[in-house]
């Protein structure tokens, strides 16, 4: 699980996954202002912070040695 929410922060971290998600949804006829926008990547930007101010890299790092 710890594995997948790694993967998933470190997509979210880069700024061609919003373009890439916002391409997907104009192709399907999605059209979104663009302050809307700007606060959808706000508001996740914030809760990736949130999500990064709890994990416990220490354990991560320990985990990552007890597998090597």
């Amino acid at each position: 699980m710890n594995n997948i929410v790694e993967t998933i922060l470190k997509y979210l971290n880069q700024a061609s996954t919003y373009k890439g998600l916002f391409s997907v949804l104009a192709a399907f006829g999605v059209v979104l202002k663009p302050e809307l926008a700007d606060a959808i990547i706000a508001c996740a930007l914030g809760i990736i912070g949130l999500i990064n101010v709890c994990i416990d890299e220490h354990k991560s790092e320990e985990s990552k040695k007890a597998e090597a």
